[in-house]
């Protein structure tokens, strides 16, 4: 029981790191139609930069400075590249965002190497944020902090990392602040405008331009913002961009383009889906051979081995397998109000 707990708040936590990610890029896109190629680039810079100022500022200022500093770059590149390609429709987007993951990736290799950095979590978010104990004798129990070992002595403990606590207390706070934003306050209503008609809003006096930009510095700052916390719940190296690169778009796409609440349950299900397998060390073949009460199903036959995959080996693509199943039966997606 305890350890099902856990996987649950696993599959939680990094369900609502993926929000954090793909709320910045469902922001892109529902107001710009623009689908960002170099998101998880942005998400990377944002731990990096976090790193190195941890070292100067220490890592409460550098969380708030490194996703500001990591949305003025975004603004500066909306503003000097992705503008002047905007006119000539979507693939020229998409390639020059593409291309700017490249760079992003050799320019950091560069300036912090090709190996894994050491950003450490600060004190207060090192340990346990809660252990839970299940005792043969006194049953299920949650302790907050690590627990004693004189509890832990005949009973089984399964502790809950604070980073993680930390991680789904602001994917929260952020997904709050968002609909505050954009549903009950002027900017809110301001941006939705001139997604729909930009003309009305520039004849009122609005800087749709700016607007825009606005848009999406803002986004990469929540990709960065992600990005310092996943640098300290993980791996801060060059890789990680290319880790979360691709399930992003997953969520994108199976929640709903354009759709933030969309994005939201797609990360918390797809944040499920790809931690609750890893638990389970069973095949369809093993299941096959319950129901059927017989001996091993395909055994020495080639046409059976797919069969003998665990869900555990089959966890990675299981989000992938869910974005074609949504593609063919729900293409606008789950929560979504166009065709992806």
């Amino acid at each position: 029981m305890d350890q099902i707990l856990i996987n649950v708040l696993n599959g939680v936590s990094s369900g609502l790191l993926l929000f954090m990610l793909s709320s910045g890029l469902t922001l892109i896109f529902s107001m710009m139609g623009v689908l960002n190629f170099a998101h998880a680039s942005f998400y990377m810079i944002g731990a990096y930069i976090a790193y190195t100022l941890t070292g100067v500022l220490g890592f409460w200022l550098a969380l708030l400075v490194a996703p500001l500093a990591v949305g003025v770059m975004g603004a500066v590149f909306e503003t000097t590249a992705l503008r002047r390609v905007h006119k000539f429709g979507h693939v020229p987007e998409l390639l020059i965002t593409f291309g700017l993951s490249y760079v992003v990736l050799e320019l950091v290799q560069l300036i912090w190497g090709r190996t894994p950095v050491q950003f450490a979590p600060p004190e207060l978010l090192q340990g346990p944020a809660f252990t839970i104990v299940q005792s043969p004798t006194q049953g299920f129990s949650v302790v907050l902090g690590a627990a004693a070992d004189a509890i832990c002595q005949g009973a089984q403990c399964s502790r809950f990392p604070m980073t993680r606590a930390f991680m789904m207390l602001v994917a929260l706070a952020m997904l709050v602040s968002l609909w505050l934003l954009l549903t009950r306050t002027r900017i809110g209503l301001v941006i939705q405008a001139a997604l729909t008609h930009p003309e009305a809003v520039e004849a009122l006096g609005h800087n749709v331009p700016r607007v825009f930009m606005l848009v999406f510095g803002s986004g990469c700052a929540l990709a960065g913002l992600a990005g310092v916390i996943g640098g300290i719940t993980f791996v801060t190296e060059p890789a990680m961009a290319a880790v979360v690169g691709s399930i992003i778009f997953v969520v994108v796409v199976v929640g709903g383009m354009g759709s933030l609440a969309g994005a939201f349950v797609a990360s918390l299900l797809i944040g499920l889906l790809q931690t609750l397998p890893l638990t389970v060390d069973a095949s369809l073949a093993d299941a096959i051979n319950r129901l059927a009460g017989a001996g091993t199903v395909g055994a020495g036959t080639p046409g059976w081995p797919l069969l003998r995959i665990t869900l555990a080996q089959a966890a990675p693509i299981l989000p992938y397998l869910l974005l074609v199943l949504m593609l063919i039966f729900r293409p606008k997606g789950l929560l979504g109000t166009r065709e992806s």
